[in-house]
C-alpha cells in the first residue's frame, strides 16, 4: 500500500509485473538487478521508453533508495541513448502518482521520450504498436548506443 492518502489506480493485475516475469509479451530494452527499461506501444515521441522498478511499487513514494539512484540512472542512460541514436533536439521525462495526477498503471515508470519534429510529444490517443514494431525500435536503440 502506498503511503500518505495517494488515490491508486483500480487496473487489476499488474501489467508491468507481468512484462517483467514473462507472463505477457513486452519489449524489454534493457533489464537490471533493480530496474528495467522497456520500449512502450504507445510511442508519444521519437523513440519513447518506459523506466520501471522491478520489485512492484505503486508510486515513487514506495520505493527505497536503492531503487531510487537505479530509476535515476536508468532514466538519464534512457535519455542518453535516445539523444544519441534519435538525435532529439529536446528529450521529455514525466512520472505520475496517483489517479488525480493520471497515472493509469498502479507500478510505477518514469516515461523518457525524444521530443516530436514539431517539438513536445503526443498527449492525446496514440495508436498502440505491435511488439513486432517495439522490438525493431530497441534493436535500433542497441545497435546506436549502450544503455
Amino acid at each position: 500500500m502506498s503511503a500518505m492518502s495517494i488515490q491508486l489506480p483500480d487496473d487489476g493485475p499488474c501489467a508491468f509485473c507481468a512484462y517483467l516475469s514473462g507472463e505477457r509479451p513486452y519489449t524489454v530494452l534493457a533489464r537490471y538487478d533493480l530496474i528495467a527499461v522497456l520500449v512502450t506501444r504507445e510511442q508519444r515521441g521519437v523513440s519513447h521508453l518506459l523506466v520501471v522498478p522491478i520489485r512492484h511499487a505503486q508510486t515513487i513514494l514506495d520505493v527505497n533508495e536503492g531503487e531510487s539512484a537505479a530509476l535515476m540512472r536508468g532514466v538519464r542512460a534512457a535519455a542518453r541513448v535516445i539523444a544519441t541514436v534519435e538525435g532529439s533536439p529536446g528529450i521529455a521525462i514525466w512520472q505520475n502518482n496517483g489517479v488525480p495526477a493520471a497515472q493509469a498503471i498502479g507500478h510505477l515508470h518514469f516515461h523518457v521520450a525524444g521530443t516530436l519534429p514539431e517539438g513536445g510529444t503526443e498527449w492525446g490517443d496514440v495508436e498502440e504498436m505491435s511488439i513486432a514494431e517495439t522490438e525493431r525500435i530497441a534493436q535500433r536503440l542497441r545497435r546506436g548506443a549502450a544503455l
